[in-house]
């Protein structure tokens, strides 16, 4: 079996969906499998070497409180050439880049499958135009042979989907994210170290973090937060720091690999103050296999993930710094507390080994092959209808639109 793992969003920078395809193509190489990931190009300078190949070109824009990107191939031959080199039987889609995806379906003879990771039901977007979703189900239902949620909240976007669907979890490469690995010095001492990992934007709600910190560090003078992350918050965040003279802050910029484990392994407390567009809480995951008590807020995708579970009773009220607060409060006053909540953490990472994930996605692709071609597919009339304005623009114009983007 050949695959192919699109990812649509660059892997120019970190984030879920790429540690995503990064380790299913290494379980799957594990295995034996041949496996390729095809992803954007942001940058000329990107080489990632030879099972990535670089293919189309990304826009990164500004939505719903987050980064997202803009994926187009101004080259279509490009995509022939790939798909005719590398022969795939699967091209395993992640997310779906307009126009790219479509571009890439548009010549596609393989079994298509689609993991949707993203949470789009509460976007304010969404809910503006909600006859997107219905073109988002008629694109599916035109060329996709099966679609896979990592959350039960991703799968509902595809209501008008007839082909097989499931809910298969991320996972998790337990030999990089352990316990065993060793501590960072500098956290070795008295202070209860508290650590935040992600982009310093709206969704990822640092700022309620740091206006809980500001209650807590009234109460408890050996306290240390750190945060690993860059983005377009930073500097309004640091002039929160500023303006209420809080200490023992510390940015370390942006961190990947086995240093990131460090940080997950070294910190007392891990806190994820995400507000909303989660679908299932990787960064969770990773600080629970690395050992370490994990805090969030109740958002649709973290309530998901650790309902019926003993980590669920700390989640605090979405957007309510002062419940957040009390949450992290409970694991400072109560050493015990934090060696248990340890514990569970380690062992429920277990769950999510790429092992167990691989597994049920080659098992998923196996269905959807048996079931490719006694279902009903989409208009391609209809899809032309609705995408020649696209292509029939200028390539100049497409290009000057996107520049009024960056």
């Amino acid at each position: 079996m050949r695959i192919g793992l699109i990812s649509f969003h660059s892997f120019y920078q970190p984030g879920g969906v790429k540690r995503h395809v990064l380790g299913l193509h290494k379980e799957f190489k594990r295995r034996g499998i041949y496996s390729k990931i095809i992803a954007p190009r942001r940058k000329w300078s990107e080489d990632y070497g030879k099972d990535v190949i670089l293919l189309g070109t990304s826009f990164p824009l500004s939505f719903s409180g987050s980064q997202a990107d803009f994926d187009i191939n101004f080259n279509p031959l490009a995509i022939e050439r790939v798909l005719k080199k590398e022969k795939f039987d699967v091209l395993h889609f992640h997310n779906f880049g307009f126009p790219s995806a479509y571009q890439i379906l548009e010549k596609s003879e393989a079994l298509n499958i689609l993991t949707f990771h993203a949470n789009i039901s509460g976007s304010k977007f969404f809910k503006r135009f909600p006859s997107l979703l219905y073109v988002f189900n008629r694109l599916a239902q035109w060329k996709i042979d099966g679609v896979i949620g990592v959350a039960p909240l991703n799968i509902k976007v595809f209501k008008k989907y007839t082909g097989p669907k499931a809910v298969i979890t991320n996972g998790i490469d337990l030999d990089e994210f352990n316990s065993k690995v060793p501590k960072l010095e500098k956290f070795i001492n008295d202070k209860i170290n508290i650590l935040f990992v992600g982009r310093i934007e709206e969704r990822k709600g640092l700022i309620y973090l740091l206006k809980a910190y500001k209650i807590l560090s009234k109460k408890f003078s050996h306290l240390r937060l750190y945060v690993v992350g860059e983005g377009e918050l930073k500097e309004k965040c640091q002039d929160y720091i500023r303006k209420n003279n809080l200490k023992e802050i510390y940015f370390e910029g942006q961190i990947i690999g086995k240093k990131l484990v460090s940080y997950y392994r070294s910190c007392d407390i891990f806190v994820s103050p995400a507000i909303f567009g989660e679908s299932f809480g990787l960064v969770l995951l990773e600080a629970m296999a690395c050992g370490a008590p994990v805090v969030a807020f109740a958002n649709e995708g973290y309530k998901a993930f650790l309902k019926d579970k003993r980590g669920g009773k700390f989640l605090a009220q979405n957007r309510s710094y002062q419940d957040l607060a009390k949450k992290i409060e409970i694991l400072i006053k109560n050493k015990k507390m934090r060696k248990e909540m340890s514990k569970w953490g380690i062992e429920e990472a277990q769950n999510y080994s790429w092992s167990k994930i691989a597994d049920r996605v080659l098992d998923f692709y196996q269905l959807c092959l048996k079931e490719r071609g006694k279902r009903e597919t989409g208009d391609e009339f209809f899809l032309d209808k609705i995408l020649n304005k696209i292509y029939n623009q200028d390539v100049r114009d497409v290009i000057n639109w996107l520049k009024k983007l960056r």
